[in-house]
């Protein structure tokens, strides 16, 4: 009896989650404000290349062209990444990517600075708590795809 009833536990668990992740709707402080992205959260599920601290922090891509290259060049990885671009305005990127098995979807944010020939970029879950390093290394992949083309 007891087994069953964990196992009742469990798949609805795994139920609210999914419905939770599917349904989820993208964070309102998306977008540039005063020419910067959002802070992290106190979360560890989240890292900037702008203006956060510690686990949050990660450095900017760098890369050189025009705004136009520099964004095709975004946008082409983030694809090959299996991400979703859902805004592309200027210098300015918002692609998402949804897990395999759950389909939590984190969002990720760009913009370019051609003068200073750097992406500043944000990478953060919308649902719970830990992500266990997945958006860190996503930006890791995204500089490693950028820096090859």
């Amino acid at each position: 009896m007891i087994y069953k009833l964990s196992i009742f536990i469990v798949i609805g668990c795994v139920a609210g989650l999914f419905i939770a992740a599917h349904f989820s709707s993208p964070p309102e402080n998306l977008g540039i404000n005063g020419g910067k992205l959002s802070l992290c959260p106190d979360s560890p599920n989240c890292v900037s290349s702008q203006g956060n601290i510690g686990s949050h922090s990660i450095p900017p891509i760098k890369a050189g062209g025009t705004t136009d290259q520099v964004m095709t060049k975004i946008q082409t990885s983030i694809t090959a990444m299996g991400g979703t671009i859902i805004a592309r305005n200027g210098p300015y990127l918002h692609a998402e990517f949804k897990s395999k098995w759950i389909r939590f979807v984190d969002d990720l944010e760009c913009i370019f600075d051609e003068s200073s020939g750097k992406i500043d970029i944000r990478s953060a879950s919308r649902l719970g708590y830990s992500d266990l390093g997945v958006n860190r290394k996503r930006v890791e992949e995204l500089r490693r795809l950028i820096g090859n083309e």
